[in-house]
């Protein structure tokens, strides 16, 4: 046990922060500031304890004197936090706040305390405002920001992804990568074939592909509250990275960035898609808010802490996994083909060959650093003349306390990463088969230390892959697209 521990460690170490950059390597998209210095970094994965948030609490009935108690008044103000969107989140405007606090301008400070106004002496200052209906009749489309076509292409990734055949986040759009995999899925299912087959089947089981998702108030405890972010006057962004560094290490975890964040992971669907889905939904949805989502299996976050990981190997149905041309993972049981999900290398220059094997899975991992600086390639002695003078060597400076970026759907590693070895040890390789904070990223790598799929596809790839089972590594040709006969979406 003990070996096995000092071979986890030592396989972790050395992991490429930042989107798989080397160092040296610009950050793309994906990499929050105060990031790009910790490319250069040697981090490793810790597992974390179980946030309380995901773990079900128990009910405690109050009593007759606590329920008559008064409820709390005050209220500390928050980092991100604005008068306006305090009052919000207590069914009032910025104007009760400012009279019930004797404030004469917006102007807030993190830490100050404000006095809340119960529901009478709001109503006495000012009336209150309306609560926004959920019953409004929704037009999919009304304002062609979203064309029949990409309607009927989504709901095709919607019945697909519902049969754990993903080609990405759900876009309404029909790239190579989803003709491929439906290509995988007509091969295992000889009965869609036929013209009309698949639309038949489609609106049997998922209808026009969409339902609806109304925002909770407990949905907001996994979103980070909005930031401030000052403009200079050459119209860019004024911030420090060092600070923004501290920041990320000092928060405990790495929650959503916006609810439209929370709701795509949630739904498997492209932010930019979901916007264009909810065009007449605010630019920041509030808890009561209802949005139309495709309609899949949730990814539902509050629940990581109850669902079961990895399965218990069973020699009737083994299990069997590839990664066939580094860019989509398979899971065969037994002869049958049961997923089809994307992935992307996360490092630069990972290609593997042969067979590799699966070991255990780390759920809600967080990173670790000392500040190490990676080794460095050493430069190449000349062929002839003098080798120029590389000057004295640097003195190694690194932190005598780990630091750490919390765990969380933001980690760079996503909500679970699951250890590799090669075929045959139980030593666990630098690389890792793991989540990302930006699913909408793909292709394009924005994470760290080896094969990334989304956050939803990782959990359910995981809960199918034993401990020990095989990863092989497998080409093969693009199909040709094959253009299915679907149903147009019905009128909402």
């Amino acid at each position: 046990m003990k070996r096995r521990a000092r071979g986890l460690l030592a396989g972790m170490t050395v992991l490429v922060l930042a989107a798989g950059l080397c160092p040296g390597q610009s950050a793309g998209r994906g990499v929050e500031p105060g990031l790009e210095k910790a490319a250069g970094w040697k981090w490793r994965v810790v597992p974390s304890p179980l946030d309380r948030r995901m773990v079900p609490q128990p009910v405690v009935t109050p009593t007759p004197a606590a329920l008559s108690a008064p409820q709390p008044v005050f209220y500390e103000v928050q980092r991100g936090d604005a008068l306006a969107i305090i009052a919000r989140k207590f069914g009032m405007t910025s104007q009760h706040l400012k009279i019930h606090n004797g404030l004469t301008s917006d102007l807030i400070r993190i830490g100050q305390m404000l006095k809340i106004p119960s529901i009478p002496e709001a109503q006495a200052i000012a009336p209150l405002p309306k609560p926004k209906s959920t019953n409004r009749k929704f037009l999919v489309g009304g304002r062609r920001q979203v064309t029949d076509e990409q309607m009927r292409n989504a709901a095709v990734q919607v019945f697909l992804d519902r049969q754990n055949f993903s080609s990405g986040p759900i876009d309404g759009k029909r790239s190579p990568l989803f003709e491929k995999v439906l290509y995988l899925f007509r091969l295992g299912h000889p009965e869609i074939v036929a013209p009309g087959a698949l639309a038949e089947k489609i609106g049997s089981e998922v209808g026009d592909g969409f339902s609806r998702y109304v925002l909770r108030e407990e949905d907001f405890q996994f979103i980070q509250p909005p930031k401030a972010i000052r403009v200079d006057s050459s119209g860019g962004t004024n911030r420090d990275d060092q600070a923004a560094y501290k920041e990320l290490v000092d928060t405990p975890h790495r929650d959503y960035r916006s609810p439209w964040e929370f709701v795509a992971e949630r739904f498997h669907c492209d932010e930019n898609f979901l916007k264009s889905l909810n065009f007449h939904v605010p630019a920041v949805p509030e808890a009561g808010t209802e949005l139309i989502v495709p309609k899949v299996i949730p990814f539902e976050i509050e629940r990581l802490g109850l669902v079961p990981l990895q399965p218990r190997p069973d020699p009737n149905r083994p299990v069997r996994a590839a990664i066939m041309d580094l860019a989509l993972l398979q899971i065969f049981e037994g002869d049958a083909l049961v997923a089809v999900m994307p992935v992307t290398m996360a490092r630069p220059g990972l290609r593997g060959r042969g067979a590799w094997t699966l070991l255990d899975a780390v759920l809600l991992p967080r990173l670790g650093t000392l500040q190490e600086e990676l080794d460095r390639p050493r430069k190449p002695k000349p062929f002839y003349g003098q080798p120029e003078p590389e000057g004295p060597a640097k003195a190694p400076t690194t932190l005598t306390q780990e630091q750490f970026l919390g765990s969380g759907p933001n980690n760079p590693v996503g909500i679970l990463w699951v250890n590799l070895a090669k075929s045959g040890s139980a030593e666990p390789m630098i690389y890792g088969l793991h989540g990302t904070s930006v699913p909408d990223g793909s292709p394009r790598p924005y994470s760290l230390g080896g094969i990334q799929l989304t956050n939803w596809d990782i959990l359910r790839a995981v809960q199918r892959l034993p401990v020990g089972t095989t990863l092989e590594w497998t080409q093969a040709g693009v199909p040709q697209a094959i253009t299915p006969a679907v149903r147009p979406a019905p009128s909402p």
